[in-house]
């Protein structure tokens, strides 16, 4: 039980803490790929938190068989005495059916996500395919349109759409820039990105941290997807090609130049920029993965020190201190 609520006491104080920490955090937008593995990171640890902690809670009514047992020269009293909580097999049942509901309801919406947005994906190809126009020194489909707009459809059959109108409102440098954007979105998959933030907003609605993380992972992946466009043009460029397309309809399977938080991103490329250093960035990410890997640590750790235990109780059988006692 002790370690149920340890872990059940980390996701809670991580997910509140370690939230409202991460949305006033200004670092955030001098490193947004950084930003988006901390935010992966500390949803991913209060999952795995809380349903290490409906495990742990079921571990000492697990039946063994006696050839199990036998293998493990009975070991398994001194893990029952580690893991063991109060309330028998009716709490250890609903902690474990609490568990797999969570890890179920994830992967439900997740794949729910991957598999509509797949669809719609694929839906609007055709319609590509049938009024769109390749452009093969671009390297990418134009669209009639009267609003200038640019987005990208991600995945196997990924592509890079653009209208007439943004063609003819953008000057060259401002155009690559574009191009560059939505490769970005392709190279980095900020589509999978964003289906795991999704899925979780989805699957939890109602809990302010998964809320919080899907809305950052919005914002941030436009940022990263900047950051890369800005490496092969200048930002006064970009940002002038952003207040051109500002306010364009997308598809809703798509990502766009003109997706998440327009003015903050312009306003961001036109200020100087500072980079967090590379040690600082490395730093972070190993920092996000601890905070990811200690609940696994403090879920293993009563197995491990029931392994140490040199001599394994058996049902009955005199401890040490008795027969120290019964030879005095």
């Amino acid at each position: 039980m002790t370690v149920a609520l340890l872990l059940l006491g980390y996701a809670a104080v991580l997910g509140g803490l370690g939230s409202l920490w991460l949305k006033r955090a200004s670092w955030l937008d001098r490193a947004p790929r950084l930003g988006i593995w901390a935010w992966h990171a500390l949803t991913a640890t209060v999952i795995v938190s809380v349903a290490l902690a409906g495990l742990a809670v079921a571990v000492p009514t697990v039946p063994f068989s006696g050839n199990l047992a036998a293998m493990l020269q009975a070991c398994v009293m001194a893990l029952r005495a580690q893991y063991a909580a109060p309330g028998g097999a009716a709490v250890a049942a609903s902690a474990t059916v609490l568990a797999l509901v969570l890890v179920g309801r994830i992967g439900w919406c997740l794949a729910a996500a991957l598999v509509r947005a797949r669809r719609e994906r694929s839906g609007h190809a055709a319609v590509l395919d049938l009024v769109g126009r390749h452009r093969p020194d671009l390297g990418v489909t134009v669209l009639d349109h009267d609003r200038p707009a640019a987005y990208c459809l991600p995945g196997h059959d990924h592509r890079v759409v653009l209208t007439t109108a943004a063609l003819a409102a953008l000057e060259p440098r401002a155009l690559d820039a574009v191009i560059a954007h939505e490769r970005a979105h392709i190279r980095q998959r900020h589509h999978l990105v964003l289906a795991y933030a999704e899925a979780l907003e989805r699957a939890f609605p109602r809990v302010p941290l998964f809320r919080a993380a899907a809305s950052e992972t919005r914002r941030l992946v436009e940022l990263a997807a900047d950051d890369e466009a800005t490496a092969r043009s200048d930002a006064l460029t970009l940002a002038g090609a952003l207040v051109e397309m500002a306010g364009a309809g997308v598809p809703a399977a798509s990502l766009a130049a003109s997706g998440g938080h327009v003015a903050g991103r312009v306003r961001r490329l036109l200020a100087p920029q500072r980079p967090l250093k590379r040690a600082i960035t490395w730093g972070g990410a190993l920092v996000a993965g601890a905070v990811l890997v200690l609940p696994l640590v403090v879920a293993v750790e009563p197995a491990v020190a029931a392994s140490s235990v040199n001599a394994c109780p058996l049902p009955g059988a005199p401890t040490v201190a008795t027969a120290q006692s019964s030879v005095g």
